[in-house]
C-alpha cells in the first residue's frame, strides 16, 4: 500500500477523537460481515452487465422514505431542481458531511433512479446501515483510505512509536482501493450505470471539506472522464449549511445549469483539464462567499453530527 499519492491533502490533527475513528475504520475493514456485505453489494451492482436490475426498492419509495426522516430532522430548501434533466445525468456536489448523499436523494425526481458512490466502511460499519442498504439499493461501496488513516501512517514513520501497531494494522487490513482491478470494477459499473440512463451522484472533491463555501481543490479527474465517456451531461449542485448540523438547521441544495460535453471514449488530457476548470467554477459559483453559521440554541449538535459516523 502506497500512502504517497495523499501526502499533497492537507492531513487532519491527530486528536483522540480522530485516533478512535481510525481505530473503529480497521476493526471495521477486518470484520467479516463489512467483508461479505460489501461483495454482495459489489456482485449485486455487476449485475447490470448482464440487464438486471440491482436496486430493490422502487425509487419514489426510497425518497419517501428518506424524506420523511430528513424533513423530521431539518428545513430543506430547494434552489433551481427544473434545471435537472429528465435523463441520464451526473451529479457533481460538494461534500461537508455523511449525510450529503442521503439528502440528495431525499429531494431527488425517483426518475432516473441515482446512485452513490460512497465510501464501503463508513456506510456498512454499523449494523442498521447495513440492514437498511441492504435492501435499498443505490449504493456503489468504494474501498479507500481515510485520510486519518494516512495520517496515522505518516505519524508513524516520522517517529510516532505509539501509532506503531495502528500504523501497522493499517496498511495490513486496509484496501487502498487503488488496485487496478478494483478500479476496472467501479469503471465498468458506473459507465453501465449511466449507459442504461440512471444517474450518479459523485464528490469530486474526493473527501469532506473543511468549511462551509469552499471546495477541496483541485476536483479528482473522474467526475469529468465518466462524463466524456458516457456522453451525459455534468449537473454543478451546491450543499449549504451541512458541513456543522443540529436539529431543524435550514439545509439547501441548490442546482446549477447543466454542463455538457462532446463525447470521447478516448478523453485527452487537454480535453479533461477544460471540463474540470468549467465544473470548478461552476460549483465556486453555486456557493455562498461570506457563509455565516446561524447562532443560538443548536439541540442535537453531538447526535446528528456523529450519527453516520
Amino acid at each position: 500500500m502506497n500512502s504517497s499519492n495523499h501526502q499533497s491533502d492537507s492531513l487532519p490533527s491527530l486528536d483522540a477523537a480522530a485516533i478512535k475513528r481510525v481505530k473503529e475504520g480497521v476493526a471495521a475493514a477486518s470484520d467479516r460481515t463489512v467483508h461479505y456485505t460489501i461483495e454482495q453489494a459489489l456482485t449485486r451492482l455487476e449485475a447490470i452487465n448482464q440487464g438486471h436490475l440491482e436496486h430493490l426498492v422502487n425509487g419514489s419509495v426510497r425518497r419517501f422514505v428518506l424524506r420523511s426522516l430528513i424533513h423530521i430532522l431539518f428545513k430543506v430548501r430547494v434552489e433551481n431542481i427544473e434545471r435537472l434533466p429528465q435523463t441520464s445525468a451526473i451529479l457533481a456536489v460538494n461534500h461537508l458531511h455523511h449525510i450529503d448523499p442521503l439528502l440528495l436523494l431525499a429531494e431527488l425526481p425517483s426518475q432516473p433512479y441515482y446512485y452513490i458512490l460512497g465510501d464501503a466502511r463508513t456506510l456498512y460499519n454499523k449494523w442498521w446501515k447495513r440492514f437498511i442498504l441492504s435492501f435499498a439499493g443505490g449504493v456503489i461501496p468504494l474501498a479507500r483510505l481515510w485520510k486519518e488513516e494516512v495520517a496515522v501512517m505518516e505519524a508513524a514513520k516520522a517517529g510516532r512509536q505509539d501509532l506503531a501497531e495502528l500504523a501497522a494494522a493499517i496498511e495490513q487490513d486496509v484496501p487502498s482501493g487503488s488496485d487496478i482491478q478494483t478500479l476496472r470494477q467501479i469503471d465498468r459499473i458506473v459507465l453501465r450505470i449511466l449507459a442504461r440512463k440512471d444517474g450518479m451522484i459523485l464528490f469530486p472533491e474526493g473527501r469532506l471539506g473543511n468549511s462551509e463555501g469552499k471546495l477541496h481543490l483541485p476536483l479528482k479527474r473522474g467526475t469529468v472522464i465518466y462524463a466524456l465517456r458516457a456522453g451525459v451531461p455534468i449537473v454543478p449542485v451546491g450543499l449549504i449549511g451541512t458541513h456543522d448540523l443540529y436539529f431543524r438547521k435550514e439545509l439547501t441544495i441548490r442546482f446549477g445549469e447543466p454542463l455538457h460535453f462532446a463525447p470521447n471514449a478516448k478523453t485527452t488530457r487537454k480535453e479533461v483539464e477544460i471540463a474540470v476548470e468549467a465544473l470548478q467554477n461552476a460549483m465556486i459559483a453555486l456557493l455562498p462567499a461570506d457563509y455565516q453559521e446561524p447562532t443560538g440554541t443548536k439541540l442535537l449538535r453531538y447526535f446528528l453530527n456523529h450519527m453516520l459516523w
